[in-house]
């Protein structure tokens, strides 16, 4: 995939803009010189036609313009299909019309980062297991470990029946176990026991800047027109709003 040289030290006035729209919750941030701007909205559905609307009224809280932006993150998944491609296309739009590298994040990853910052945000390790419901009794699921101030993937996410990842997970150990899947099924989600779990994410807008902003320090970023959503079920053609979606994202860029 192209690599596209992003900034390893900020300077005071960057602005990086971070969007989600992998589960039913809108998640948008953005950092710049006046400091860091969240929001979590409605999403599901409704992310198609409210992305754009919520995205402009952030910058303007942060006193920013699109013009200001110097780096775009985007959930890349997984998670719902339609979800993954508006956040990907708005992504898309925005960074081909103004010129900017993307970071795609794993959109695991930020439920992980929002439990750490929930359970032990000062530790210098920290491990968390992560299951998203998938629906169709399926499971999202990644293995993460906090160490040295970076996340490092001890699983990569992948698609899971509930005995495969009873399975998958059997022995292994994790200062916490998060996501929508321990609500979702309940006592059907064998996992290991003596583990603390974190059902409810906290600030998953939070949880997104904070990565954002830790991967364009780090000096990663693609080109625009080489991100891609991380899909783990099939489907092809995209729906209305998503093509809407991505008209409307080149349009404002």
């Amino acid at each position: 995939m192209p690599a596209q040289t992003v900034p390893n030290a900020l300077p005071a006035a960057a602005c990086v803009l971070a969007l989600d729209t992998s589960t039913e919750r809108l998640a948008l941030g953005v950092h710049g010189a006046a400091g860091s701007f969240t929001v979590i909205a409605d999403g599901g559905a409704a992310a198609s036609a409210t992305l754009l609307p919520q995205l402009h009224a952030l910058l303007e809280r942060a006193r920013l313009t699109l013009a200001d932006v110097d780096a775009i993150a985007f959930g890349r998944g997984p998670g719902a299909f339609t979800g993954l491609r508006t956040a990907c296309a708005v992504a898309q739009g925005l960074g081909l019309g103004l010129g900017r590298p993307l970071l795609p994040i794993d959109s695991l990853l930020i439920v992980a980062e929002d439990a750490r910052a929930q359970r032990a945000p000062e530790a210098a390790v920290f491990e968390a297991g992560v299951a998203m419901d998938a629906r169709m009794d399926e499971v999202y699921a990644g293995r993460y470990r906090w160490q040295e101030g970076r996340w490092q993937p001890l699983q990569a996410p992948a698609l899971m029946s509930l005995a495969a990842l009873a399975e998958a997970w059997a022995g292994e150990s994790a200062q916490v176990l998060a996501g929508s899947a321990l609500a979702a099924f309940g006592p059907r989600l064998h996992l290991p026991a003596g583990c603390p779990r974190v059902e409810r994410e906290h600030d998953r807008a939070g949880a997104l800047l904070r990565l954002a902003l830790a991967g364009v320090r780090a000096g990663e970023g693609v080109d625009a027109a080489a991100a891609l959503p991380l899909y783990l079920r099939d489907k092809v053609a995209l729906t209305t709003d998503e093509r809407e979606a991505v008209r409307a994202a080149a349009v404002s860029a």
